[in-house]
């Protein structure tokens, strides 16, 4: 792996502002509800993290669809969540990551935090990065066996988000019961200070399921050809490392929406968010081949 430095942003544009305002708002609103809930215990009747995870909705739906009941630790909230997160991908990508997620604003944070120590960080070799990206499906397939075949939140025992999130280790730390718990987080913390957002690209199960929905989302970002210069400045920005000034003009569905990249850009009307799914493309595409053969006839 390569060693490489990012630029530090030198100045903050208004959507970043906007979305750190957001990112700390509903890291604020977890820890309160984490801290609530370990502080009080199961008998005061608050909900855990386990109900406010909108994974939760995708883990118990099979149970749902089959006996009408919930996998363990999961509430009908996880549904609502779950929903309402399926809503949002479908207009707007995997906006959630980089908007409200904790994971994602905890990792952004790491970010920030090596770069003032000025870190280098570090370079995923293209080819190791497109291979490591497979790793998100494979954990989302494996939770959703493991859940469906147990009947139990089977990664609530690994799941770095609840177990950061969650505070239990601060309110009773226990090493020989939560050791691979605590050793899962210790990795991804480590990882994702070194590599930006390495949990969120190579192992989120929720970030894998945004992905594969996010093709069907209404905006997404796109990049006019006939502007772009491809000076590459909108790619420094991403925390995920895509190629916006290389490739397909439409972004790619591991887009997180933090517009880092729009802002970044200096010529006007190069990148842009578009209502345009990527549906639009096939079916324009198809237009253009069957019109020259109805012509013809």
């Amino acid at each position: 792996m390569a060693v490489i430095s990012r630029n530090p942003r030198s100045q903050r544009k208004p959507s970043q502002i906007l979305r750190r305002v957001v990112q700390g708002t509903f890291v604020v609103l977890i820890l309160i509800a984490a801290w609530r809930h370990a502080a009080g215990g199961e008998s005061a009747g608050l909900a855990s993290l386990d109900a406010l995870c909108p994974f939760g909705g995708l883990e118990t739906l099979w149970r749902m669809l089959v006996d009408g009941n919930y996998v363990p630790k999961t509430h009908p909230s996880n549904l609502v969540l779950g929903g309402g997160l399926l809503a949002g991908v479908l207009l707007a990508g995997a906006a959630f990551c980089g908007w409200i997620c904790p994971m994602g604003s905890l990792t952004d944070a790491l970010t920030w935090v090596r770069e003032k120590l000025r870190i280098k960080a570090v370079r995923v070799p293209p080819a190791l990065d497109r291979g490591l990206r497979f790793g998100r499906f494979v954990v989302l397939g494996l939770i959703l066996y493991q859940t469906i075949s147990m009947v139990k939140l089977w990664f609530a025992g690994y799941d770095p988000y609840r177990t950061i999130f969650g505070l239990e280790w601060l309110f009773e730390f226990n090493w020989e019961e939560q050791w691979p718990a605590y050793t899962v987080a210790a990795v991804v913390v480590a990882g994702s200070f070194l590599v930006p957002r390495a949990w969120c690209k190579y192992a989120c199960p929720l970030g894998g399921v945004q992905s594969l929905l996010g093709i069907l989302s209404l905006l997404r970002i796109r990049r006019n050809d006939a502007s772009c210069k491809a000076c590459a400045l909108c790619e420094t920005p991403c925390p995920v490392g895509i190629a916006v000034a290389r490739g397909s003009a439409r972004i790619s569905s591991d887009c997180i929406g933090c517009l880092a990249c729009v802002e970044a850009c200096p010529r006007h009307g190069a990148l842009e968010v578009q209502l345009r799914p990527a549906w639009v493309d096939a079916f324009v595409r198809l237009a253009r081949r069957v019109r020259p053969a109805a012509q013809e006839a």
